[in-house]
This record gives C-alpha cells, sequence and structure tokens, in this order.
C-alpha cells in the first residue's frame, strides 16, 4: 500500500502535467504499475535499513520526478527549448516523458547497492521504460526511441559521475540534488545511533527545512533553502552545487540558500 506522503506528491504531479495528456497517461500508467512499485520500495528497504542511506525509494524518486516536471515547465513557459525541441527532432511531451520515466526509476539499482547504482538503474529500469513507452506510443517507433534514450541519459547521468549532454538530463541531475530536506533523513537517523563514516550527509540533510523552486528573476529557475542550522551548508556545496555544476542546465538556475533569520547566500 502507498504511503500518505506517496500518494500527496502523485497529486502534485498530476496537477503539474494537466496541460500533457500523454504524460498524464504515462504518469498513471507508471503509478499503477505493481512491479515498478516493488522495485521501488525494495530499493528503499536496500538504502535504509541494509546500507544505512537516506531515502531512495518511491517517496524520493517521486519527489525528485516532481521537481523536474516543475522545472523544465519553468523552461517552457520561459521559452527555452529543450534539447529534442532544439535539435528538431522531438516535442516538449517527448522531454517530459523522458524526465519522467527517469525520475520514476533513477534509484533502483540500490536494490542491488550503492557503488555504481546508476547503472543497474538503467539496467532495471529499461524494460519498464519499453513497455511504458509502447503502451503509450504504440504506433511511433520514433517517439519511443527518443523518449528512451532522454530516460536512460537521464538516470546514468543522476550522480554527476559521468559527462551530460542534454537539458533534460541536465534538470534530472539538477531535482535529484534538491531532495535533500529532513523529511529524506528521519528514518535513517532513528534507526541508526552508531556514529559511522558517511553520517554527516544525514545530519546536513536534516539541517534543511525547505526548498522551494519557482521562477527566477536573473534566471528562468530559482532555488531557495532555509535551514536550521549551518550544517546544512555541507548538503548544498558538497551534494547540490555539484550536481548543479556537472549539469547542462546550470545556466537557466540561481540558487540561494542561508539559515532562518540570517541573510541568504547568493551561489548563483
Amino acid at each position: 500500500m502507498k504511503s500518505v506522503k506517496e500518494v500527496s506528491i502523485e497529486s502534485k504531479i498530476l496537477k503539474r502535467l494537466q496541460n500533457n495528456p500523454k504524460c498524464l497517461e504515462l504518469v498513471n500508467y507508471l503509478f499503477k504499475d505493481a512491479e515498478l512499485q516493488e522495485m521501488q520500495d525494495y530499493a528503499n528497504n536496500v538504502s535504509i535499513k541494509r546500507l544505512g542511506y537516506n531515502d531512495h525509494g518511491p517517496v524520493h524518486m517521486r519527489q525528485v520526478t516532481a521537481n523536474a516536471i516543475k522545472m523544465l515547465n519553468i523552461l517552457h513557459e520561459a521559452g527555452i527549448q529543450t534539447s529534442l525541441e532544439a535539435e528538431e527532432i522531438g516535442c516538449f511531451e517527448d522531454s517530459m516523458c523522458g524526465i519522467i520515466l527517469a525520475g520514476l526509476m533513477h534509484d533502483l539499482g540500490m536494490m542491488i547497492g550503492r557503488q555504481g547504482h546508476e547503472q543497474m538503474s538503467v539496467i532495471l529500469a529499461k524494460p519498464i521504460i519499453e513497455r511504458a513507452a509502447m503502451h503509450i506510443f504504440p504506433n511511433d517507433l520514433h517517439r519511443r526511441v527518443l523518449i528512451k534514450s532522454i530516460a536512460i541519459e537521464s538516470i546514468i547521468g543522476h550522480m554527476a559521475s559521468r559527462k551530460i549532454h542534454s537539458t533534460e538530463a541536465g534538470i534530472i541531475l539538477i531535482a535529484d540534488g534538491c531532495d535533500m530536506t529532513k523529511g529524506r533523513a528521519r528514518i535513517p537517523l532513528a534507526l541508526n545511533t552508531t556514529p559511522k563514516v558517511g553520517d554527516i550527509h544525514k545530519y546536513s540533510a536534516s539541517a534543511i527545512d525547505r526548498i522551494s523552486i519557482h521562477r527566477g528573476e536573473k534566471k528562468p529557475i530559482r532555488i531557495d533553502i532555509e535551514m536550521s542550522a549551518e550544517v546544512g551548508f555541507f548538503q548544498i556545496e558538497e551534494v547540490l552545487l555539484t550536481k548543479i555544476d556537472m549539469s547542462p542546465s546550470k545556466q537557466y538556475v540561481e540558487l540561494y540558500a542561508g539559515v532562518e533569520g540570517q541573510e541568504a547566500k547568493c551561489y548563483l
């Protein structure tokens, strides 16, 4: 059974896709996919209970998807084309379908382990990507190939460990980095009380209260981060900024972060 948080994020995703009928059809297909749900749940079990990491399961993958949809919509409203549009081989809807698939499956590789999980995610996601694309576009091989390619590039590039080239994959990279609030660290912090290497990621995430993504003033996308303690700067500087720096979509983002009650620092 899905959690209240999963259902809540799904509702946001559906609302953000009201003007994209094929994308709506795709997310509804994926939200009802029993195999994908089981895989997301198991990935989270391995991440939290076996390895002691933050949430990498159904809530996280839905949140990354919601973040990516919001950012891609902002770019679209600002008149900025995706890579598929700019190269005149696909449309905005193709790009959106690609990031939806990537967002909902980018961490499936955590079912196997942390090391190289982005490559494992591609292997595990590929059959689902192919059958989902076939369900939505049964008579359009061209669109299926485009969407699968964007999805796989976005999945394999989400750790900033390899060069990616599309705006779409760059958006997933940033969207993933933006899911680092205290809710994501709540369960692992409760389960693991013995100090060990890597705890700084959980404690820094627990200091981040809110992340908001909206239209910027100098650039199309603005990300605002509010923290309860300065340890949260570690998460921003070591995780989020690393991903933004590797993203082909960096040029479209401005980033502000600060401790509540203090002046926010402008990073980008």
